[in-house]
């Protein structure tokens, strides 16, 4: 027999569905993706900790459970909201069904609710938290959901120890510093020839600098940027010792903030996998993999650091380039998964960076 289950949003607003996954109630803040694809890639990203996540594509599950899409070793995020969710999926690569996975991982799910509506609410009114619970909400729950907020969001999804990655034809080594890094880039990496060496998020500049890299990586992760103050002034010195740096979203914002430069919340993000980036340089825009909900505030760069991609639909930053260092930096995810391949070259990019340093030394 079918759960009831409720989502009560900080504003009062109440959806009733059905339950899937685990049976659990929990409060997170309400982000909505419009990926069409990638689900798989959507429940394992470490960048939607503490969030309890909507799907705006009305049907999730259809290709099933694949681990080898996975993004990290369990889910971060605190639900899943889904219009259907498919019971019988079909794919060649299928190894187990949606519900099933989500209650392995102690996830709760909400399903047959109006997305789209929900969805349209998120736009209106921002980002805001919300809980799912099991017996009908009352007016005076929405009041205690403004006091929750997401901490210690980086700590809780860095590997603890680190990890080695040997590419076949090594090249390069390159230090990652995981933010709640996923799997995805470490693979990029290592096919272009880096070994590959993911550390903490807490490793120090100068334990970096002893490891003698030939680059260094800062990942995705969750939560508000300028809640770490000791990794911001880590990136401050690792910027001033030359080592040529490539920094993807969160790592892109924390990079921008050891500069000088400030960020700011988005009214409710930008999560999907066809957001439209403009190339500064060229004019050509790119469609591009995002999550996340801050952006660098472009005003606020140092005389060093220049925009060189914009978000089409908003004009809000989302890369920049130093001039006076080899270090660059996006807020979108080129190595896309899931969503589109267009931005790939930038890891391209960055090894040629590092090649070039090694020529100059």
């Amino acid at each position: 027999m079918e759960k009831r289950a409720y989502l009560i949003l900080e504003n009062g607003d109440v959806y009733e569905g059905y339950s899937f996954g685990a049976e659990k109630e929990v409060v997170g803040e309400l982000v909505f993706t419009t990926a069409m694809t990638g689900y798989l890639e959507t429940l394992t990203d470490p960048s939607y900790f503490g969030q309890i996540v909507c799907q705006t594509f009305p049907l999730i599950g259809n290709y099933g459970v694949i681990p080898a899409d996975f993004e990290s070793g369990h889910p971060a995020l605190r639900a899943y909201i889904v219009r259907e969710w498919c019971q019988q999926p079909s794919n060649f690569r299928c190894e187990g069904q949606l519900d099933a996975f989500l209650k392995e991982n102690n996830v709760p799910g909400l399903y047959g609710i109006d997305t789209r509506c929900l969805t349209k609410t998120v736009r209106e009114y921002g980002v805001m938290n919300a809980k799912l619970t099991y017996t009908r909400p009352t007016a005076e729950e929405a009041k205690t959901l403004k006091d929750y907020r997401i901490v210690d969001a980086v700590k809780s999804v860095t590997v603890q120890q680190p990890e080695e990655h040997k590419a076949k034809d090594s090249k390069y080594h390159v230090v990652l510093m995981d933010f709640g890094a996923k799997r995805r880039i470490r693979r990029n990496l290592m096919k272009l020839g880096c070994d590959v060496t993911v550390v903490p998020s807490w490793t120090t500049a100068e334990e970096i600098i002893a490891m003698r890299p030939d680059g260094i990586m800062l990942s995705n992760g969750p939560g508000d940027p300028k809640d770490n103050p000791e990794i911001i002034e880590q990136l401050r010195i690792l910027s001033e010792s030359g080592i040529p740096t490539f920094g993807i979203c969160l790592g892109h914002q924390l990079l921008a903030l050891s500069q000088g430069a400030a960020t700011t919340k988005l009214k409710y993000g930008h999560r999907g996998a066809n957001q439209p980036a403009t190339d500064l340089q060229t004019g050509r825009v790119y469609v591009t993999s995002q999550n996340h909900g801050y952006a660098v505030v472009s005003d606020s760069l140092p005389a060093h650091a220049k925009v060189s991609f914009i978000n089409a639909n908003d004009g809000t930053c989302e890369g920049i380039t130093y001039t006076d260092r080899p270090m660059f930096s996006v807020q979108f995810h080129p190595e896309a998964c899931g969503g589109p391949l267009d931005t790939s070259f930038l890891f391209d990019r960055f090894v040629s960076m590092m090649q070039e340093v090694k020529d100059n030394a």
